[in-house]
């Protein structure tokens, strides 16, 4: 990727924290309250705290194999090419009922903040993933920025509204703490985890990202702080205000900001809905766009995605594009809830975690690095093993891709080399001293770096920090 395409930190972090920061938080604090009652808060407490294996595994693995193949490029130094295509298929196939579940749940909040009908619903459902479409169209590193810009600004409404809450929480309403017992706390995190399924989208952009062995690190420890503060003050807020109605409302989040700012809620939280799904919806298809020409040159999708312009991946997204509007319209037709596709996501990416986490416990240094792998390991198993019938799901994918690389496809074919056509360019040879030219003993020529030989020492040193640098540049 030339070095125009390049994203520094904050992107990055933007980037990282759309796609973890997403739609599921306006619909999770419910959903955790009743599974749990007030002790949800020990489940999101929870979800944090294993979240950090799984961050720092797919971190470490970026740092030592930095590709745009993401967790499948892993696979396969661990597991082989088979693996590599599955994996592959599981995230490509994931990013879809992603997108359309982030698009449709970010058109249902709006609405419903507004007081509007399903009209205006259809209406912002289509303009999120119009954005989202628009943004990555013009590559990663405009699609980092208007990440930055965005999450920015929801971070910004999370705070005031979070810290304007604070003032309406009522100790009484933790009490009784955990009336449904820790199994119920266990259950709950289970159900949380799509609230970290998101390093998989962002492990496909690590070489993306400009210096990544010093700022991959400190891109994770980043996006880490940021969610475990909004998760954490989120179920806060959730069961201090709102008590045992937060089992009952559907939108816990609105019932939370209108608490805290009365009239001024609907556009307040019509603001976090539409950031919050556009974020999650944005970074996945700039993952995917990224993967799928990987997968094409590698022989796992068709050869004609391969094309990447300028680093820009817009076969692949055009793909992705169609298959999300297709799903949206199918679930608007058919009225799908999009809770029915973040499940499939869920378990879709798990998978994927799965495989990454395994592929860390081999690849990676003994240590705390295996450690923290075996940790994930066990934790995306334990969720995949409450996914029931929707294990079938990442099953028959793994049995289609397998079909494909049985029928024996062909990797795309490399891009033609410079020396296949003469250039029209004509360049006029520097005119430089003849110098001596040193031979061996056996009469080889010994090639020494042009340099005038009467420049000053401090020149010629100024010279040389210049091409160690170059030559360090062209390394990273």
């Amino acid at each position: 990727m030339s070095a125009r395409q390049r994203i520094g930190l904050a992107p990055a972090v933007a980037l990282y924290t759309g796609a973890l920061l997403g739609p599921g938080v306006l619909v999770l604090p419910g959903i955790a309250a009743a599974q749990a009652g007030p002790a949800s808060v020990l489940a999101w407490a929870a979800l944090v705290v294993l979240g950090i294996p799984v961050a720092a595994t797919f971190t470490a693995l970026a740092v030592r194999y930095p590709s745009s193949g993401g967790i499948a490029a892993t696979a396969e130094r661990a597991f082989g090419p088979d693996a590599r295509t599955i994996v592959g298929w599981w995230f490509y196939a994931a990013v879809p009922f992603a997108a359309a579940a982030a698009a449709l749940l970010g058109g249902q909040y709006v609405a419903a903040a507004l007081g509007a009908g399903s009209g205006v619903a259809h209406v912002v459902t289509a303009a999120i993933l119009a954005l989202v479409i628009a943004a990555n169209t013009a590559g990663v590193q405009v699609s980092g920025r208007v990440q930055l810009a965005l999450i920015g600004i929801l971070l910004t409404l999370l705070a005031v509204g979070l810290a304007t809450a604070a003032g309406h929480l009522h100790p009484v309403n933790f009490t009784p703490f955990n009336p449904h017992g820790y199994a119920a706390v266990a259950r709950a995190t289970a159900v949380l985890f799509v609230g970290v399924a998101g390093w998989e989208a962002c492990a496909t952009l690590t070489d993306a990202v400009h210096r990544p062995r010093r700022t991959l690190p400190r891109v994770t420890a980043a996006t880490l702080v940021v969610i475990g503060t909004v998760y954490l003050g989120l179920a806060v807020a959730t069961i201090g205000t709102l008590g045992p109605a937060a089992a009952q409302t559907g939108v816990p989040l609105y019932a939370v900001v209108h608490t805290a700012l009365g009239p001024a809620t609907p556009p307040v939280v019509a603001a976090i809905a539409l950031l919050l799904t556009v974020g999650a919806a944005n970074t996945y298809l700039a993952g995917a766009a990224r993967s799928g020409a990987t997968l094409a040159a590698a022989g796992d999708l068709p050869a004609w995605l391969a094309h990447q312009p300028r680093g820009i991946a817009r076969r692949s997204l055009a793909v992705q594009a169609a298959a999300a509007v297709a799903m949206t319209a199918a679930a608007m037709h058919w009225h799908i809830e999009p809770g029915h596709l973040m499940r499939l996501v869920t378990v879709l990416l798990a998978a994927v975690a799965l495989a990454g986490m395994t592929a860390g416990a081999l690849l990676l240094p003994t240590g705390w690095h295996t450690a923290a792998a075996l940790t994930g390991t066990a934790v995306t198993a334990a969720v995949l093993g409450t996914a029931g019938p929707n294990l079938l799901i990442p099953v028959t994918i793994a049995g289609a891709a397998l079909l494909w690389r049985a029928a024996g496809h062909q990797p795309a074919p490399a891009p033609l080399a410079a020396t296949s056509a003469p250039s029209l360019t004509v360049r006029r040879p520097r005119m430089s001293l003849p110098t001596a030219v040193p031979r061996t003993a056996a009469g080889s020529t010994v090639t020494r770096p042009r340099q005038r030989p009467d420049a000053p020492a401090p020149v010629r040193r100024k010279r040389r920090r210049r091409r160690r640098k170059r030559a360090a540049r062209q390394r990273r």
